[in-house]
């Protein structure tokens, strides 16, 4: 499996769980909590099955055990996420203005540094790999 390969994996598994995931905090989880404690909830999860899909994308690939074809990984699967979301803000009767604004709220800053640290899972779990 290429790095590009492995990066859609890694971005599709984990734009199928945000998706799902997103659905749930925006119509169930929000109302009730607000935005950014919706956020800070949904954050963990999120990472969690990042975690676990950055394994599913690189395991026994040994042409991957390196930093830089797990930077590129990760870089390439945080594009995709978030030309996707931009996308689907745009489908969704927004704006990609809209879409970058909400990025400087609290409960955007807070996603997006779950989106960077999505990023780096590849990475980091190399790292702790050869320890």
């Amino acid at each position: 499996m290429t790095v590009m390969r492995s990066a859609q994996v890694y971005f599709g598994i984990v734009f199928a769980a945000g998706f799902v995931l997103g659905t749930l905090r925006v119509f169930f989880l929000a109302p009730m909590t607000g935005e950014l404690v919706a956020v800070l909830l949904e954050v963990p999860v999120i990472l969690a099955i990042s975690w676990w899909a950055a394994g599913v994308a690189t395991r026994n690939r040994p042409h991957l055990a390196t930093p830089s074809a797990r930077l590129n990984i990760g870089a390439i699967a945080f594009l995709g996420l978030m030309v996707a979301e931009a996308s689907l803000a745009i489908a969704l009767g927004g704006t990609l203005a809209g879409f970058l604004e909400g990025l400087q709220t609290p409960a955007g800053l807070a996603g997006l540094a779950g989106q960077l640290l999505f990023a780096l899972f590849p990475w980091l779990r190399l790292k702790l790999q050869s320890q």
